[in-house]
């Protein structure tokens, strides 16, 4: 995506470090406002965090047992806005909770009948006690297991909000400037100049710094400012296996140490397993360890009826969640939600901690310092690619079925499959494309989807189009990984595993 030359010259009212899913939803947010926005990353946009995150929009079932009711009503009222906004890429998700010795049932229908009534539900169902004996979740579970409950919660891809985000934010006259290094900013008492890694300089009146991981170092090696908190920085680490239920539910799954783990299906044929904790000094550090493979494996077959073994792993990934430091507590009691920290005598702000399923109300937050008198507004406003026809009085997610239904049906000599896989990460955006001809194929990918990437959504490399603008990487091979590096002038990759054929469920994806 091209941002017009005269952008760059301009004194900004605000300059965000950070293109991760808060700096993308202040972006957003602010330009939507009518102040002038430039946004610098370091790396690809949402490429660290924000894609390697469990992909829900929950309010936090187990907060509850910290009492943390406050996140938890937050997070739920912001699970059925970002359903309606991103109907595209999101979708209501049902969780099998098996009753195990781990906690008893009676605490589980509480914290259930609270996680129903905490906040509104106009999408999402409430939860129900299940047998597992006569429910087809039952099937991919141990025998022992007969007694779960149902609840739902939210998937999203985590990648794609991301870029929606800033797409919007661009469309709205914002500067995104991917791949470029803040690195040093200074303030002359009436704005500051920004050095970037490339020479260039960019002024603003103010500076958010939402750099996640790395928001403490940048407060202090970039700003000056010695007055951000600390942060923990905690590994998450996540495996992607063969499929290991063919039924649409997820599942919660209780562990010995008194930590949850979620097995989630992902991109029809695979399943998503995680997510560990584990403390760690540096962002750059974060890789999945062999022992962090094996808990994820361990966990999971303590429930299934087909245990895992290291062969299903086709895939993995790891993210640093940046939370704040609290002296004492543990993984499990550390808060998850965020502080906005004003530096003392100049204008610039940090942003610590925060989940994906409150970015935009964080972004509401920083608005409300940023521009009191301003009005907020993208609680009702769909995202790019969101923005399908709606009849009075239906939600985004019943307009988003009824527009694919539509979108298939005029498009009939587009394989089904292909106009849904498009449509769920495109969102209308796949309505042009599939009327204009999609090309060449290109190792399982189009040409005029590449070239959408590339011109629209900011993707330079094969990296970007498999595992971030989309999760391709997973389907097309090794062989079709190399042929999409060498459309972008790129050697191949590393050689991952490949399951058989037989091991690849070919259901439908949830929606």
């Amino acid at each position: 995506m091209t941002n017009q030359p005269s952008l760059f010259d301009r004194l900004h009212d605000v300059a965000i470090i950070g293109g991760g899913i808060n700096g993308a939803g202040i972006a957003r947010d602010a330009a939507g406002r009518g102040l002038s926005i430039a946004l610098i990353e370091a790396g690809d946009l949402g490429g660290a965090t924000s894609s390697a995150s469990t992909k829900l929009i929950h309010g936090g079932l187990r907060y509850l047992e910290f009492y943390a009711f406050g996140l938890v009503r937050k997070a739920l009222a912001e699970r059925e806005v970002l359903l309606d906004i991103a109907p595209h890429i999101s979708w209501p998700q049902s969780f099998i909770l098996p009753v195990s010795g781990d906690r008893p049932e009676w605490m589980l229908r509480a914290g259930l009948f609270l996680y129903d009534h905490l906040a509104r539900r106009r999408v999402v169902p409430g939860s129900a006690r299940v047998d597992l004996r006569n429910d087809r979740a039952g099937r991919a579970l141990d025998p022992r297991f007969t007694r779960a409950f149902r609840y739902w919660d939210g998937w999203v891809d985590d990648a794609r909000l991301v870029i929606a985000n800033l797409q919007d934010a661009a469309n709205r006259g914002a500067l995104i400037l991917p791949r470029t290094r803040v690195t040093h900013a200074e303030h002359d008492g009436s704005a500051w100049t920004l050095m970037l890694g490339d020479g260039r300089t960019l002024r603003a009146k103010q500076i958010v710094n939402a750099a996640g991981p790395w928001a403490e170092s940048v407060a202090r090696t970039v700003l000056g400012r010695n007055d951000a908190p600390a942060l923990r920085l905690v590994q998450g680490s996540h495996i992607i296996t063969r499929r290991v239920h063919l039924g649409r539910d997820a599942f919660m799954l209780q562990q010995p140490d008194g930590r949850i783990i979620f097995i989630i299906p992902y991109e029809r044929d695979f399943s998503l397993i995680g997510t560990t904790e584990r403390d760690i000094d540096a962002p750059e550090a974060a890789a999945i360890t062999e022992g962090e493979t094996q808990y994820l494996i361990d966990a999971a077959n303590r429930y299934l009826a087909r245990p895992l073994t290291r062969a299903d792993v086709v895939h993995s990934f790891a993210g640093v969640r940046p939370l704040i430091l609290e002296t004492g507590k543990g993984d499990r009691e550390t808060t998850r939600d965020y502080r906005l920290v004003d530096h003392a005598g100049v204008p610039a702000m940090t942003v610590v901690g925060g989940k994906i399923t409150t970015y935009r109300v964080l972004a509401e937050d920083v608005l409300k310092r940023l521009a009191p008198r301003s009005k907020p507004w993208t609680a009702t406003a769909p995202l790019p690619g969101g923005d399908v026809p709606r009849l009075d009085g239906e939600t985004g997610q019943d307009a988003m079925k009824r527009w694919l239904a539509n979108l298939t049906a005029a498009q009939e000599n587009y394989d089904p499959k292909l106009i849904k896989r498009l449509a769920m990460t495109l969102g209308t955006a796949a309505e042009p494309l599939l009327a204009g001809g999609l090309g060449a194929n290109v190792g399982g990918m189009f040409e005029a989807e590449l070239d959408h990437f590339v011109r629209n959504e900011w993707a330079v490399c094969a990296d970007d189009v498999l595992w971030r603008r989309t999760k391709m990487g997973l389907h097309v091979g090794n062989a079709g990984k190399a042929e999409i590096a060498a459309w972008f002038g790129e050697a191949p990759g590393p050689v991952e595993p490949e399951l058989p054929l037989t091991h690849r469920f070919a259901t439908p994806s949830v929606s």
